[in-house]
């Protein structure tokens, strides 16, 4: 018989996310800062050890969302963070022993990079008592392995993207880390506004880019700046090996020339995904996570748009699943809850039901 896995309560912020970035299947999303943010939403996070025996064999943040009066769920973000997925059935049961009573179903993302259109790389359909289901975060998006030198990481862009970003550089357009999160703020809202994209409230980003830089995380922005102004930009949390590109868009530059003559277009946005790459890269980063492509192509919707840009900078589409476990009999009824009221509120929101990332 197999030595069970116990779940310890972790208080030692730093020790907890030394656990997590160490794991071979990981997320910056397991990392303690990522739970602070959620707990601007109203959300609990509460992070435990995987033990077995002596062996620590991974770490789970798991956020506890309350539904209505007496129901909740348990959800691990892009988790558990886990030495290996053989472990995902004990994990589950060693949930029970830390569940509460109102606790009808546990989510997990386990962080396993399936590749696309790759057929012997199938989807698990289960993990034991897990068995697949809806995720929150994107399930499909394209990652970029940042191994290479610069020099091929560029040639491996697509011609058009290499074109656009020399463009750029001869037209003054400057990127990198930036500080300016009102930058950021204008480029990010007036970007949902023009695509109908939902967001949180502005705390909960400016409690993930305060609390992500903490205990050994990296939260950051890039902004593509031309003549001054930020045109392009994003919003980055990492951990271990990979860092996510989690938000983000540009603006069109309106503003008069000197002379009164139409302003080219700086190229910013391809500025600043390759610069985006660079950076991360030079910070050591072995994975970028572009964050979420559609998983149906519809050329008449704005995620395609944000498809073929992505898939400009690089063509490594993966799957991340998710798989659901009931811990209790309400469990059914709560799934189908969860699933009408995303409808409603991507149909409130965007008037579409689909085109999520």
């Amino acid at each position: 018989m197999s030595t069970p896995i116990q779940l310890i309560p972790a208080t030692d912020p730093q020790a907890y996310n030394d656990v997590v970035a160490a794991m071979p299947l990981s997320s910056p999303l397991q990392g303690w800062g990522y739970g602070e943010a959620r707990r601007v939403l109203g959300q609990q996070p509460e992070r435990y050890l995987l033990r077995r025996g002596e062996e620590t064999v991974g770490a789970v943040q798991l956020i506890r969302k309350r539904l209505v009066p007496g129901f909740s769920t348990l959800y691990a973000p892009r988790g558990p963070a886990i030495l290996d997925t053989d472990l995902l059935p004990a994990f589950g049961q060693a949930v029970q022993a830390v569940r509460r009573p109102t606790d009808a179903l546990l989510k997990i993302e386990p962080p396993l990079m399936i590749p696309a259109n790759d057929d012997s790389h199938p989807i698990p359909g289960a993990f034991g008592p897990f068995e697949r289901a809806a995720t929150e975060q994107p399930e499909h998006t394209i990652i970029k392995h940042l191994g290479p030198s610069e020099k091929d990481l560029f040639s491996d862009l697509h011609s058009m993207a290499r074109r656009n970003v020399r463009t750029a550089e001869k037209r003054g357009v400057i990127t990198g880390r930036d500080t300016d999160f009102e930058g950021f703020w204008e480029i990010f809202t007036a970007t949902n506004e023009r695509a109908k994209l939902g967001s949180f409230p502005r705390a909960y980003y400016e409690t993930m880019l305060r609390e992500g830089n903490r205990y050994g995380g990296e939260s950051y922005l890039v902004l593509a700046r031309h003549e001054g102004r930020a045109l392009a930009g994003g919003f980055f949390l990492a951990l271990g090996d990979t860092t996510c590109y989690l938000y983000g868009g540009s603006v069109r530059d309106e503003r008069p020339t000197a002379d009164g003559s139409p302003r080219k277009d700086a190229k910013a946005p391809d500025s600043f995904y390759w610069n985006a790459l660079l950076d991360a890269k030079a910070h050591g980063y072995r994975i970028f996570d572009f964050w979420g492509i559609p998983r149906e192509l519809d050329e008449s919707k704005h995620s395609y748009g944000v498809f073929k840009m992505k898939l400009k900078f690089s063509e490594e589409r993966v799957w991340f699943p998710a798989y659901d476990l009931p811990l209790n009999a309400a469990a059914p009824v709560i799934t189908k809850a969860l699933r009408w009221r995303k409808t409603q509120n991507n149909l409130r929101k965007r008037g579409t039901a689909e085109d999520v990332l």
